[in-house]
């Protein structure tokens, strides 16, 4: 895939990232940079008394800046490599379960629209569904924006 050939996969999935374990410290250390710092995100030993889970869960913007990451390596440095991409938005985001603490989590990339955009630039966008690892339904589904630029 190149950026020349890209509208030829429009439809299809273009990749599944490798699974990322979501575990406590990795809460914790979001919950220091956001200040999010909710019990059920952090408070293990409550988390285990009152959380309908049972445990701790991640935050749900934790989970969807993982998305980035991983578009970037299964879709455009391997494809696009003479091109910058940049982060360009967000049309939609659905936190559809919970990922307890723990869990490992894997992104599962579509390919939903290509448009020149002029200037050397290309929008494109992609459907994400962050999978949890042995669980029935991703923990969100995002229609996420890139711009590439020549």
């Amino acid at each position: 895939m190149t950026l020349e050939n890209i509208g030829t996969f429009l439809g299809e999935e273009v990749g599944v990232s490798d699974c990322e374990g979501i575990d406590q410290r990795r809460i914790d250390a979001f919950a220091d940079n956001t200040g999010d710092c909710q019990w059920i995100h952090v408070d293990p030993e409550r988390a285990t008394r009152e959380s309908p889970y049972g445990t701790t869960i991640a935050h749900g913007y934790l989970l969807l800046s993982l998305l980035a990451p991983t578009t970037l390596d299964l879709l455009f440095k391997p494809a696009l490599i003479s091109t910058t991409t940049l982060n360009y938005g967000i049309d939609r985001v659905r936190f559809i379960a919970p990922v307890k603490a723990g869990s490992r989590v894997r992104n599962r990339i579509k390919l939903i629209a290509v448009e020149d955009k002029g200037s050397g630039r290309t929008l494109i966008t992609t459907e994400n569904a962050l999978e949890v690892e042995g669980e029935g339904k991703p923990a969100l589904i995002a229609k996420t924006l890139w711009m590439a630029v020549r």
